[in-house]
């Protein structure tokens, strides 16, 4: 691959996630922001329209402008005509001059506030109004002092809840979604492959781990050539800053404010330094203890004997776990959670791996908030060489995401029925997403429900419940008889909202007593339940279904990310049922 061609494969790839481009994504940002000030002002018609527009937009499958070139922007569901000249001149111009005109009539900071979870558009303005709060800052220093409690309703759980808040929202502004980053890993890796210099390249740290959030990437080289593989690094189309120049090591700032350092390596150092920039610190100090007890040195450049300085081994990863006595570790488990000991006793998982996945079993359609039809659905996921899926639609109860009553659903079912006769090794289930109301109790009647393959039962609501409640009222749930799986058990989001509080101990001897699967939702910002809680799972002797949660076809892609949670959690191909062939899975889910 020349320069050139690798120049535009990354602009093409680091653009690329969830089917979006960085345009619609911006795009829609601006129409969220104009959703929230509305809001404020009161128009909760006008705000919901805007933050429909704005998902539509955010998860088209391709280039906003694309759909503008054609004079189809009213053609996305939920841009009217209005909405429509605002998207228009976004991309035309590059401004919008509603959202400039709402900025300049809103007090200063309001927006700011509002990114915290739990403070809404009133809750800003109060928050104003009353004690001249236009800051984050601010903020915490008038929770700090107390001085909320000056106001009605806030009290010390509040503001506990909004210092939490406030951390996340921080958090988040340090870190990127493990689903945000993996385009631009290929990319880096394919533009940096493109170079005659280049001998191996790889991403290490804890990106390699499959973490679901990450700091910043470690980029390795193995070359002989380091200035040329800098000078390539330096000129990567997306950089914005290069931070630091070395012949060994260097560091840019990537457009979208990722960091990422550079490593470069002579070959026969590439196995011991992939292993040691992939880490985890604990897991380095464990092998690093194994070493110094033979008498041998572990670091970046080789595994050495201490006294005559031979090289033993660190070409490859695995010559280095060999020679230290162990089975090789994948880098998902690297995270001195007992991998070490159970490597030298031969007792590794088996992991699941991405190809063992036969089915999704969790995605959403036209029929509720989704922007595909089922067969669409269908299309994509042939596409991805999987053999079947579950339609899981939202019930009645989210009204905002359009969801199916009783009737609906039937004739849903039906459509999925006459799908199933025309297709050819390819099976539709048909399922739902039913809400667990606040008694525990289910959003449709069991008569329609226990027709379905599929029932997924979800928490949507009531999230500052206390543990006994929500407890309760998952159990309870689990309790039906056509429940199959709890879905994104805990509801956290990551980087934006906590969990729950949930005591999973006892869900999970519920679920193992009533056969209910617990999911792996592989959505970037759920990916829920986590890695330990996962594990924990299955400890307890229980089996996870992954889904992708889908609203997109574009976004059946995202169903390694639960995978890789699978991975972390130790899951072998019997943990998860998605592996199993479809006639087989249908057997297993009867209760």
């Amino acid at each position: 691959m020349g320069h050139r061609g690798g120049d535009q494969l990354f602009r093409v790839l680091f653009t690329e996630f969830s089917g979006g481009t960085r345009l619609n994504l911006e795009v829609a940002r601006a129409l969220r922001e104009i959703a929230d000030f509305f809001a404020v002002k009161g128009d909760r018609f006008r705000s919901r329209a805007y933050r429909r527009a704005a998902q539509r937009i955010e998860s088209l499958t391709e280039d906003i402008r694309e759909v503008h070139a054609r004079g189809e922007l009213r053609s996305i569901p939920g841009v009217g005509e209005s909405i429509a000249r605002v998207v228009e001149e976004l991309i035309t111009t590059g401004r919008c001059r509603l959202l400039e005109e709402l900025r300049e009539s809103m007090p200063g900071g309001i927006h700011e506030l509002m990114k915290i979870e739990g403070i809404g558009p009133k809750t800003a303005l109060l928050l104003h109004r009353k004690l001249g709060i236009t800051t984050l800052e601010e903020l915490e220093t008038a929770v700090r002092e107390g001085r909320l409690r000056t106001l009605r309703g806030f009290g010390p759980k509040v503001e506990e809840n909004i210092l939490k808040a406030i951390e996340i929202h921080r958090s988040a502004q340090r870190r990127f979604l493990l689903g945000q980053v993996l385009t631009t890993i290929e990319a880096l890796e394919r533009y940096m492959a493109g170079s005659e210099a280049v001998e191996r390249v790889m991403i290490a740290g804890s990106v390699r781990r499959r973490k679901e959030t990450v700091g910043d990437l470690d980029l390795l080289v193995a070359s002989e050539r380091h200035l040329e593989v800098v000078e390539r690094f330096v000129s990567l189309p997306e950089v914005v800053k290069v931070v630091s120049r070395g012949t060994t090591k260097s560091t840019v700032i990537l457009r979208s404010g990722l960091q990422v350092d550079l490593r470069v390596v002579d070959p026969e150092s590439f196995g011991s330094a992939l292993q040691y920039f992939t880490g985890s610190k604990e897991h380095n100090i464990k092998l690093r203890r194994i070493a110094v007890r033979r008498g041998w040195k572990l670091n970046e450049y080789g595994l050495f004997d201490r006294r005559t300085g031979e090289r033993i081994a660190g070409e490859t990863e695995e010559s280095i776990y060999r020679a230290l006595g162990l089975d090789y570790i994948e880098p998902e488990l690297r995270e001195d959670r007992g991998e070490i000991e159970a490597a030298a006793e031969g007792r590794l998982p088996r992991l699941v791996r991405v190809e063992e996945v036969r089915g999704d079993l969790h995605m959403h359609t036209k029929w509720s908030d989704g922007t595909g039809t089922i067969g669409e659905m269908v299309e994509a996921a042939r596409a991805l060489g999987l053999e079947y899926i579950a339609i899981c639609d939202h019930s009645k109860s989210m009204a905002i995401a359009h969801g199916l009553d009783e009737a609906r659903l039937r004739k849903q079912m039906e459509e999925i029925e006459r799908l199933n006769r025309e297709l050819e090794g390819f099976t539709v289930l048909s399922g739902v997403e039913v809400d667990i109301k606040r008694d525990g109790s289910l959003d449709l009647r069991d008569k329609v429900l226990k027709d379905l393959d599929f029932v997924v039962a979800s928490v949507h609501s009531g999230f500052k419940s206390s543990k006994e409640e929500m407890t309760n009222r998952i159990v309870t749930a689990l309790h039906n008889d056509y429940v199959r799986a709890l879905g994104h058990p805990t509801g956290r989001l990551i980087l934006k909202r906590p969990p729950y509080s949930v005591d999973l101990e006892r869900v999970f001897e519920v679920a193992r007593e009533q056969g209910v699967l617990m999911e792996i939702n592989a959505f970037p910002n759920r990916l829920d339940l986590n890695d330990v809680n996962s594990r924990a799972a299955k400890e307890a002797g229980l089996r996870m279904s992954i889904g992708t949660d889908a609203h997109t076809p574009d976004q059946l892609r995202l169903l390694p990310l639960g995978v890789y949670v699978a991975r972390r959690a130790w899951l072998e191909p019997k943990d998860v049922v998605n592996t199993l062939p479809v006639k087989e899975l249908l057997r297993t889910l009867e209760r």
